[in-house]
C-alpha cells in the first residue's frame, strides 16, 4: 500500500484526491453518526477532513468521509457498532503528529477525533504514583497538571502528542534510556473493540505495578496503531520529580568517537536519564536558527537525575569516558536556566532543520539497533547520506540505539526522490541486518509496511493477521496499515 500511495501516477493521484474530497457515506449514515455525537460535533467539510487526512509524513492526503468528535467512551462504542455493522472504516485520531501515515484514511470512512472533548485528567493517585487520563490528553497538559504534586510523566517523544496516540505507537523519546517506552509505563487501558465492546485490558479497575493475571492485553494494544481497538482511557505510571538535574554537552571530533562514548557510558551502568546525539550538520543548523556558538562537530547531550552529590559523581564518570574518546570539552550545569541553554539545540533540532531548508518538505524516519552496533550503523549512514547527496541530519536517542534522520526534499524533483527512496531502504535494511528494527518509535503505518516480513518472517506476520481477524473480522479499524 505504501508503494501505491507514494508512486501512483499523477492522474491517479489527482483522482484519489478528488474522491476523498467528497464524502461517500450516504445521508442516512451521516445522520445516524451525527445523532450519536450531536449535531455540532461532526463535520464533512473539506477543511476539517483535509486536516484529518494526513500526519507529518510524506504520504498523500487520504481524506476520511466524516470526522466525529465524541465526548465519551459510550459514544465511541455506538460509533463502532454502527461502523462494524455497515463495514465503514474507522480511524482513531489524536494530535496527528505521526511520521509514517498512520492516520491517513486510505479507505475513507470515519475519523474519530478524541482530542476535542476526551482530554481530561480523571484521577491522580499521588501515594501510588499513577493516574488515569482520557486518551486525548496531551503529555504537556498532564505534566502541567502534575507540577504541584511533585510527580511527572517522563515519556517525551518531542511533539506534544496525545497519550492515546503515544500508546498506539508505543512512543518513547529522550527519556527512554532511563524510564523506558510507553509499553513499560502503561498500567491499564480502556479500549473499544471493533464491534463496540468496551474492555479494560488489565482488569476492571486494576492499576497495580505488577499484574500477571490472564493474557497481556495491555501490551497487545500498545503499538497496534489503532488496528485492534480505539483507546479511550489510560492508566499511567508517574515518577517523582528529580531533586537535582544536571545537563552536559560534549562535542567530539567525529561520529565514531561520540557514539563509542555512548556505548561505553551505557556499559558502565551509569543511571543516565538522557543521552542524545546531534551530528555536525544539525549543530550548524542550530547555530543559525538559535544564534548559538556551538562547536560544529558531532555532539552528545547528556542529563543526570538524583541528589546533588550523586549527579556530580555521575557527570564526572561520564566526562572521563568522553575525554578518553577525544571529546573537545565537557560542559555541565545544574542551574535551570543554564540547563535550558545547554539543551536548547537538542530541543529545537527539528525546527532548526526545517528553517534552513525553506519551501521544501521535511520528514523524519527512524530505526533502532543493538547499542553495540550503533557506531557501525551511524558511520555507514553518514556515508550513504554523502554518496546520495541528500539534505539530511542525524539526531538520536543513542542511549538505547534509536536514531532519526531528518530529510529535506523537493518532492517535485524525481531524481532527488529516487535518491531518498534508495537511502531509506539502505537505512532500514542495514538496521535489520544487524538485528535491529525498521522503527524504534515512529511505528509502521504506511511507510514501513514493506519491511515487516523481512524483519519478522512469514509466520509471525500470519499470527498478527490472525489476531487482527479475531478482534476485527470486518477489518474496519484503521484498515490497510501495518501489513
Amino acid at each position: 500500500m505504501n508503494r501505491f500511495l507514494l508512486n501512483i501516477t499523477k492522474s491517479t493521484r489527482l483522482n484519489l484526491k478528488t474522491i476523498r474530497q467528497y464524502s461517500s457515506l450516504n445521508s442516512a449514515a451521516i445522520e445516524h453518526l451525527s445523532s450519536i455525537v450531536g449535531s455540532s460535533n461532526y463535520s464533512v467539510s473539506e477543511a476539517i477532513r483535509t486536516h484529518h487526512s494526513k500526519d507529518e509524513s510524506l504520504h498523500e492526503e487520504a481524506h476520511p468521509d466524516l470526522v466525529v468528535f465524541p465526548q465519551n467512551t459510550d459514544q465511541i462504542s455506538k460509533i463502532l457498532q454502527f461502523c462494524n455493522k455497515n463495514r465503514i472504516p474507522a480511524i482513531a485520531y489524536g494530535a496527528g503528529s505521526g511520521f509514517e501515515g498512520g492516520i491517513n484514511a486510505i479507505k475513507g470512512g470515519v475519523s474519530i477525533d478524541t482530542s476535542k472533548f476526551m482530554n481530561n485528567i480523571l484521577e491522580v493517585n499521588v501515594e501510588d504514583f499513577d493516574c488515569w487520563v482520557d486518551s486525548g490528553t496531551t503529555r504537556k497538559q498532564l505534566n502541567n497538571y502534575l507540577k504541584d504534586t511533585g510527580l511527572w510523566f517522563p515519556i517525551d517523544p518531542g511533539a506534544d502528542a496525545c497519550i492515546g496516540g503515544m500508546c498506539s505507537t508505543s512512543a518513547s523519546g529522550t527519556n527512554a534510556v532511563r524510564f523506558g517506552t510507553m509499553r513499560e509505563n502503561v498500567l491499564n487501558l480502556e479500549c473499544v473493540l471493533a464491534d463496540g465492546t468496551v474492555i479494560n485490558t488489565a482488569g476492571l479497575k486494576a492499576r497495580s505495578r505488577k499484574n500477571v493475571a490472564g493474557y497481556n492485553l495491555t501490551n497487545l494494544m500498545i503499538g497496534s496503531e489503532g488496528t485492534l481497538g480505539v483507546i479511550t482511557k489510560v492508566a499511567l505510571k508517574l515518577f517523582p520529580q528529580p531533586e537535582t538535574i544536571l545537563s552536559a554537552v560534549a562535542p567530539f571530533p567525529d561520529v565514531a568517537s561520540a557514539v563509542q562514548s555512548t556505548v561505553e557510558i551505557m556499559q558502565t551502568g551509569l543511571p543516565i536519564a538522557r543521552i542524545e546525539f546531534l551530528d555536525e550538520k544539525s549543530i550548524q543548523a542550530n547555530n543559525i536558527y538559535n544564534k548559538m556558538g556551538l562547536d560544529e562537530t558531532p555532539t552528545l547531550f547528556l542529563e543526570f537525575h538524583g541528589s546533588k552529590g550523586t549527579v556530580d559523581q555521575q557527570a564526572e564518570a561520564a566526562m572521563e569516558i568522553c575525554k578518553d574518546n577525544q571529546c573537545k570539552e565537557f560542559n555541565w550545569a545544574t542551574d535551570p536556566e543554564e540547563r535550558i541553554k545547554l539543551w536548547h539545540a537538542r530541543h529545537n533540532s527539528w525546527f532548526a532543520f526545517k528553517s534552513i531548508h525553506p519551501n521544501r518538505k521535511a520528514i523524519s524516519t527512524d530505526v533502532c539497533v543493538p547499542i553495540s552496533k550503533l557506531p557501525e550503523v551511524l558511520v555507514q549512514t553518514k556515508k550513504d547520506i554523502e554518496e546520495l547527496n541528500l539534505k539530511t541530519v542525524i539526531v538520536g536517542h543513542v542511549g538505547d540505539g534509536n536514531f532519526h534522520t531528518f530529510i529535506s526534499l523537493d518532492t517535485a524533483d524525481t531524481e532527488e526522490m529516487k535518491r531518498y527512496y534508495a537511502y531509506s531502504e539502505k537505512l532500514v535494511r542495514h538496521a535489520i541486518k544487524v538485528e535491529g528494527t525498521c522503527t524504534g518509535e515512529h511505528g509502521i503505518g504506511l511507510g514501513k509496511m514493506k519491511y515487516m516480513e523481512e524483519q519478522f518472517g512469514k509466520s509471525p506476520i500470519d499470527t498478527m493477521r490472525l489476531i487482527k481477524k479475531a478482534l476485527d473480522p470486518n477489518n474496519i479499524l484503521n484498515p490497510g496499515k501495518i501489513f
